[in-house]
């Protein structure tokens, strides 16, 4: 008996497309209407909003739900709407991770050219890892790895070197947030795993990524600490797995930690300084 193949409705396409246009419509008109509101000097009541930027009513409403409901934006009591302190967070983060890489990229370079290997600097956001920066030959080893670009905490060096130290009700915290999927075969695919591997991160104080993320890519992690040895960024050494064998990976991860303690305590002299500084500049004042 023949099968019959079913062509794709091409009425389903169009809805499919329509429907991110408008998605894309609507998250403009929320940045728009952020914006607007950032060079008021004043909050805004919705009609006024409406008004300065010729929208519909419905349409600013809905932009300001959005904004509302992600913290972007604060209603006052007299039911207007100016910027929310969520902005202020974000701002400060913004700066301090670029203030970070500033700092930090001496000493991952240095790594990066002593190894031979690529390596990355990376912050953990939510259940994923954000790649801040990274250096390395021009042999482009991972494929996901971009500036800006991020991937699953639970599976990869940077993100499993930062859990494995952070207070256990944070690590309970962000694994109940977790969806685990399987990226390769060797991806970690339970919480059941992933308690097991932060145990051996603890034990032998560096984690690995082995082909998890990526077929034919092995990593090597290590974390970045505050003062408090509190997880605030980590390293991690990217290798190509048919060049880098299991019997290398503790020199690699030598090295690697090495590197980490000492950007932890640079990062320790320059917040004391600053600290200092501060200190010295409010006693000329006064």
């Amino acid at each position: 008996m023949k099968s019959t193949i079913i062509p794709p409705d091409p009425d389903h396409r169009i809805v499919a497309r329509s429907d991110d246009t408008y998605r894309l419509q609507s998250l403009d008109r929320a940045l728009s209407v952020l914006e607007f509101l950032g060079e008021s000097e004043v909050p805004m009541s919705l009609a006024e909003i409406c008004r300065a930027m010729n929208l519909h009513k419905s349409t600013a409403h809905r932009a300001l739900m959005v904004l509302e409901r992600g913290m972007l934006l604060e209603r006052t009591p007299d039911n207007r709407f100016r910027l929310g302190l969520k902005l202020y967070t974000l701002g400060n983060r913004a700066v301090e991770q670029m203030d970070l890489r500033t700092q930090i990229r001496p000493f991952f370079r240095r790594l990066s050219a002593r190894l031979g290997e690529t390596v990355h600097l990376g912050v953990l956001q939510k259940t994923s890892v954000v790649y801040l920066d990274k250096a390395g030959p021009g042999t482009r080893v991972c494929s996901g790895s971009k500036t800006g670009s991020s991937n699953p905490v639970y599976c990869t060096a940077m993100g499993k070197a930062m859990l494995a130290w952070l207070p256990p009700a944070a690590v309970d915290e962000l694994v109940e947030q977790i969806n685990f999927v399987r990226l390769t075969s060797k991806t970690i695919g339970t919480r059941e795993e992933l308690m097991q591997s932060l145990e051996r991160v603890r034990r032998r104080g560096y984690s690995i990524d082995d082909e998890e993320v990526e077929a034919g890519v092995r990593c090597i992690g290590a974390p970045i600490f505050d003062d408090n040895h509190n997880p605030i960024a980590a390293l991690s050494v990217s290798c190509a797995s048919s060049r880098v064998q299991p019997h290398q990976v503790p020199l690699i991860a030598d090295h690697l930690v090495r590197c980490c303690s000492e950007i932890s305590a640079s990062l320790r002299m320059h917040r004391n300084l600053r600290v200092h500084a501060a200190g010295t500049a409010s006693t000329l004042k006064n």
